[in-house]
């Protein structure tokens, strides 16, 4: 492991309060790179498990903090521009800068496609996908103004890159994001910012999709197999993204842009 390759850095994460985004928060800081965290500390309709909390937000500000680094919270919602926006500049007015941008946020509920409601499809895409894209148009004109390039990481999903059973709505919102991410890897080339998404199979976080567990059985033997990785562990774990992640975001991958990198146990290979 390179352990410095984030002195002097800046990350702005989301969804920061639990899961992927708590882990790459501390294994940036870990690394050297000081943090703007944010996360909505909310119940969501659509979900059923339950939201991250404030409490979740101050142990990442404990575990960052304990990392020697600095580390400015916020409660917003992706799904609020200019709530983004506003926190993303105020700690950016703290910490000074900005390089890294994970936008993380995400949510996750499971039925069959023609069964999703109306309310269920459209939080799914107003957190999945515009809250990705709030969350870049609120940082890369700080990124372009400050002229020293950059990176962005997205996270997808292996549903981004495949068409998974009970998920369409979800599957829809993720493959938006890998595009989204290919053209602003066109777009921001020039400015040496790079823009790459991760696509993880499951991950052990709060994000359980209880919703599931009864299509899966009822599916086992016909849909269902399609989530099986081929490695022997059954689900990540969030540090095993938030490695991924970091080394998407170094400048050790420098020249690496508009990728799509499994993280997902081999489960795209079957």
């Amino acid at each position: 492991m390179s352990a410095n390759r984030f002195v002097g850095k800046v990350a702005f994460i989301t969804g920061a309060a639990r899961g992927q985004g708590r882990a790459e928060a501390v294994r940036l800081a870990s690394e050297g790179a000081d943090i703007i965290a944010i996360d909505a500390c909310a119940e969501f309709d659509s979900t059923a498990y339950d939201g991250a909390t404030e409490a979740d937000l101050a142990e990442t500000v404990a575990q960052v903090e304990a990392q020697g680094r600095k580390i400015i919270a916020t409660k917003a919602d992706v799904r609020d521009f200019a709530a983004v926006s506003e926190a993303l500049a105020s700690g950016i007015a703290t910490l000074g800068r900005l390089d890294v941008v994970v936008a993380n946020a995400g949510i996750c509920s499971g039925a069959m496609s023609w069964e999703i409601t109306p309310e269920q499809w459209q939080e799914t895409l107003d957190v999945n996908l515009t809250g990705v894209f709030y969350t870049c148009k609120a940082a890369i004109p700080h990124l372009i103004e400050q002229g020293e390039g950059g990176s962005i990481v997205i996270t997808s999903s292996v549903a981004g890159l495949r068409g998974l059973p009970f998920l369409g709505h979800y599957v829809a919102s993720k493959h938006g994001v890998t595009g989204l991410a290919k053209t602003l890897a066109v777009e921001l080339g020039a400015h040496n910012i790079r823009v790459n998404t991760v696509h993880p199979n499951g991950v052990e976080t709060g994000m359980q999709v209880n919703d599931m567990h009864a299509l899966v059985q009822e599916y086992a033997t016909t849909l269902a197999p399609i989530f099986m990785g081929s490695l022997p562990d059954q689900i990540s774990l969030p540090e095993d993204i938030a490695n991924a992640v970091a080394w998407l975001a170094s400048d050790e991958a420098r020249h690496v842009t508009g990728i799509q990198l499994p993280v997902d146990l081999g489960t795209l290979i079957r």
